[in-house]
């Protein structure tokens, strides 16, 4: 019993770290292709198996199972698909005249900002005090819908065809490799934990990879990126004020929603952070699989998730406080 409480202890400090690790990760990783470049680029081929199994440990947290169930909660359903699928969508068309004028950097932006999040905002949303449960229940709608529409945002918002830039053919098996075959051994292996306490087990262990598996996929493509982050530093700071702009209007939007459609306290939490997270790990093998002058869309969009977890730590204080919660970070929600 003690072991288990020490490994508990140890997964949360690494959860409320995680910033710190993955800012580590990226200086280590620009450090280590700067001086290795001749070798740097052969190091791709990891990023692939890398990011594979950090989205089938990531599809395993997700309750795939209660797709059914969680579109019940109309009006909460509502307000996040409402939000991410439609709101915040028109929030990126705003922004995006603030970005540079470069293809590769404003695909990348759409590419991460219309597709919202089903990992990390759990752990933020329970620190947070929010609403759990119904922020589990509606990851699986997020992920279907985003799935389907990414496309179709980046063409409206940006006039490429991502699909048509990467190629049917390679853009299906990027879909089926790294979304498709993890998602349905994500739910195999949670149809097989309903029946067998050692594969439940498991999946719980499996609940304390994710930061450590981000922290090895941000190290990768820092390597193999540095080449272009080198290239781009002039756009990278008016990217990240795009970035910055997002988070402060995912609040706004989330208050407001949250409001109009008379959500709990709770409710409203789950909502902000769904709102104000982004699922970059998800959308980065499309990136990858982009043609090579499309290669800054990668660094985008690994600049967004530091931007993000950045935000999140202003979130920790400032979404309870929207909602009437005082509550500082790291007080039992």
């Amino acid at each position: 019993m003690t072991r288990h409480r020490r490994s508990m202890t140890a997964v949360d400090v690494l959860e409320r770290r995680q910033v710190l690790v993955y800012l580590a990760a990226v200086a280590v990783g620009l450090g280590l292709g700067t001086a290795l470049s001749d070798a740097a680029t052969r190091l791709e081929v990891l990023v692939w198996p890398a990011l594979a199994v950090l989205l089938l440990v990531t599809f395993t947290q997700i309750p795939l199972a209660r797709l059914p169930s969680a579109v019940r909660d109309v009006r909460f359903v509502g307000a996040v698909v409402a939000g991410n699928l439609v709101l915040m969508p028109a929030v990126v068309a705003v922004l995006l005249p603030l970005a540079p004028a470069d293809t590769a950097v404003r695909v990348g932006i759409v590419l991460v900002l219309v597709a919202p999040c089903t990992d990390w905002y759990l752990t933020f949303t329970h620190l947070a005090g929010g609403d759990t449960n119904r922020a589990l229940a509606v990851t699986p709608i997020n992920l279907a819908l985003q799935l389907l529409l990414l496309p179709v945002y980046v063409r409206l918002l940006t006039g490429e065809d991502v699909v048509g830039a990467v190629g049917f053919g390679s853009a299906v098996t990027v879909f089926t490799t790294l979304i498709l075959v993890p998602l349905l051994l994500a739910w195999l292996l949670q149809r097989r934990a309903e029946g067998s306490p050692r594969a439940e087990h498991a999946l719980t262990r499996a609940a304390s990879l994710p930061v450590p598996l981000v922290a090895v996929v941000v190290l990768l493509v820092a390597i193999t990126q540095v080449d272009a982050v080198e290239g781009s530093l002039d756009l990278l700071a008016p990217v990240a004020l795009v970035f910055v702009g997002f988070l402060v209007a995912a609040l706004v939007v989330g208050r407001i929603l949250g409001g109009a459609t008379r959500l709990d306290d709770g409710a409203k939490r789950s909502l902000m952070f769904s709102l104000g997270t982004r699922n970059s790990f998800v959308v980065l093998p499309f990136a990858l699989a982009l043609p090579e002058v499309w290669a800054l869309a990668t660094v985008v969009i690994v600049l967004q998730s530091l931007v993000e977890l950045v935000g999140m730590t202003v979130y920790l204080r400032v979404v309870p406080a929207l909602t009437g919660d005082r509550r500082s970070i790291g007080d039992p929600p």
